[in-house]
């Protein structure tokens, strides 16, 4: 792991993961993280989003933060210009999303289907529904049958708060569906069914090719094992302290938690403070 940002290196552009990194567990857009995106303005530094929300679920944050560039919601399924409009989508084929929902319902895992701008459940009061509906802003609609969504699916969610049985969903769903889907935990309670081309690497190569900018002049920050993906194609990555250790060892450096405005932190002291870095763990960090 580097100790300080390389001379070397040139931030052309900063691409943030949003719940966990730049917004608290509280779902809060701190003013110093407001502080923090106004810098890198200031700087000439172009800044935007990738997220597993829905693009509906990113129109507050790119009003807040004054977002110009293209942003990615759904890791990467759907990527929209700032005012929304679809630039270009990364859909489930409809057989792979039937199959998907049907494995997680075998295993009594609450299924979510997102399917145009439309967020389907089959129940309005089961877990972690209250909390998606304050972060995305917007409320599901409960349908029956899923069938009616499945030829327009963005994203399928499993949703349980036996985070082990989550886990042993991801193994058995990636090895069910292989190359068919990307199949990754967003949350420890979230586990996300997309396109394989909707991931958060690929929207990262595709924001910059709309820039025009290399990948090498990206830095990209997350704290999810779907940021991993922005990791290994950017320039430069920083997770969160908050992330866990698999994915902190896959960054060029650690800032500080989510909870402790390590987004701000990350843009004052690595994107634009050079040397002034806290470095990522392995060999310790400052």
């Amino acid at each position: 792991m580097r100790e300080s940002r390389p001379a070397s290196f040139k931030c052309s552009a900063v691409i943030s993961d949003v719940d966990g990194t730049l917004m608290t567990d509280d779902k809060i857009l701190t003013p110093l993280a407001q502080v923090a995106a106004t810098e890198l303005r200031a700087n000439g530094i172009i800044f935007s989003i990738v997220s597993s929300r829905p693009p509906r679920g990113l129109q507050m944050l790119i009003s807040s933060l004054g977002i110009t560039a293209p942003v990615a919601g759904f890791n990467g399924g759907v990527l929209t210009s700032p005012d929304l409009s679809v630039i270009s989508a990364h859909l489930l084929p409809a057989g792979v999303a039937r199959a998907a929902v049907e494995m997680l319902k075998a295993r009594q895992v609450q299924v979510w289907v997102f399917s145009g701008s439309d967020w389907l459940v089959r129940q309005s009061d089961a877990p972690y529904i209250e909390l998606e509906e304050r972060t995305v802003g917007f409320g599901p609609v409960v349908v029956d049958d899923f069938a009616v969504g499945l030829g327009s699916t963005a994203k399928i969610v499993g949703v349980s708060p036996d985070f082990e049985l989550l886990a042993q969903c991801e193994y058995d769903l990636r090895t069910s569906l292989a190359d068919q889907a990307c199949v990754v935990r967003s949350q420890p309670y979230y586990l996300d069914i997309t396109h394989p081309l909707a991931n958060k690497g690929v929207a990262v190569a595709e924001i910059a090719k709309l820039l025009g900018l290399p990948l090498r002049e990206i830095a990209t920050i997350g704290d999810g094992a779907n940021d991993v993906a922005m990791f290994e194609r950017s320039g430069l990555s920083i997770a969160m302290a908050n992330a866990a250790p698999e994915v902190q060892n896959r960054a060029d450096f650690v800032t500080e938690t989510n909870r402790e405005d390590g987004f701000a932190h990350a843009m004052t002291h690595i994107i634009l403070g050079g040397s002034q870095a806290k470095a990522a763990k392995a060999g310790g960090r400052g």
